[in-house]
């Protein structure tokens, strides 16, 4: 049955060739560095499950103290701008549909990977097809961009690195900080929200539940810069005790909504700086909040329409 262990390999093998390739790139004076931090992150996702918590925790610890440091920037060998801007002319918009390949490729796997048995099991864990279609679809992208673009497989993996070299360290961010969520809500902090918020929340009333937990997804991933930090402690202390237990709601649908009311806290944190600071970065723009400034009207609104949803929704079904 293919799984998360087939995922993890394969962004182990991305993140080790990044690692290979950094050690041959002499214009880049830190390719050492680069090739440790790369080399390690690798081999937490093949060799994670093998090596236990302490393994695991030194090899985190080893992430830190290179990223401490400071890594480098290299030249990756692939396309020149000369290149990528007659690409851009031939194609013109359709260079973004192996992009958007992922997202559907992933949706539709979501919803039909569990429908493959082989021999009476399943060919893919039920539990897991979310994840195993963005795989899925990456590999379909790269196969599609591949026929159109006629360039080396090689150019794509060097692309792959420059874009890791420029955002770093932070590129880990989202994985550190869902773990850092987890390490929240079991030493507590969700019991603790949720007793103060059954203290500030109308006993009588599923809205203001449903505003706590969609207002606080979006604070809370605002602070933690991070809605899956944020997921589990604000679960944990008023979606499941008040939404679902006290008022009966569906906590398949306060989860989804719950989750996108979040992201709307990432459009507006620095916190979140894989996604709003790194790319001011990337576009040499002068204002580094120029990207939360762009986003917060839609955070905004998309946090109105969620918690209508939800309100709507989740007591309905």
């Amino acid at each position: 049955m293919i799984g998360l262990e087939e995922v993890y390999s394969l962004a182990g093998l991305f993140f080790a060739v990044i690692a290979a390739a950094s050690v041959t790139d002499r214009a880049n004076p830190k390719r050492w560095l680069n090739t440790s931090f790369w080399g390690l992150y690798a081999a937490s996702f093949l060799f994670g499950g093998e090596i236990g918590d302490f393994g695991n925790g030194v090899l985190v610890l080893g992430l830190v103290a290179l990223a401490s440091i400071g890594l480098g920037i290299g030249q990756p060998a692939t396309t020149s701008a000369e290149e990528r801007q007659a690409l851009a002319r031939r194609f013109g918009n359709r260079l973004f549909v192996p992009a958007l390949l992922i997202p559907v490729v992933t949706v539709l796997g979501t919803l039909i990977l569990k429908y493959f048995i082989i021999a009476g099991a399943p060919l893919f864990d039920p539990a897991q097809t979310t994840p195993i279609s963005l795989a899925i679809g990456a590999v379909l992208a790269l196969v599609l961009a591949r026929a159109m673009l006629r360039q080396k497989i090689t150019a794509a993996l060097q692309e792959g690195r420059r874009l890791m070299d420029m955002i770093g360290w932070a590129a880990l961010l989202p994985q550190m900080l869902a773990a850092l969520g987890g390490i929240f809500a079991l030493a507590g902090v969700g019991r603790i929200v949720g007793d103060l918020a059954s203290l500030a929340i109308p006993s009588d009333s599923p809205l203001a539940a449903v505003m706590a937990y969609t207002v606080g997804m979006a604070a809370f991933t605002a602070i933690m810069g991070n809605a899956f930090a944020a997921f589990p402690v604000m679960t944990a202390g008023i979606g499941l005790p008040l939404i679902v237990m006290r008022y009966g709601g569906d906590p398949t649908i306060m989860s989804a909504i719950g989750m996108l009311s979040g992201f709307c806290g990432t459009l507006s944190t620095p916190m979140a700086a894989n996604f709003n600071i790194v790319p001011v970065a990337l576009l040499n723009l002068s204002d580094r909040y120029a990207v939360i400034k762009a986003q917060l009207p839609t955070a905004a609104i998309l946090l109105f329409v969620n918690t209508v949803l939800m309100y709507v929704l989740v007591f309905r079904f």
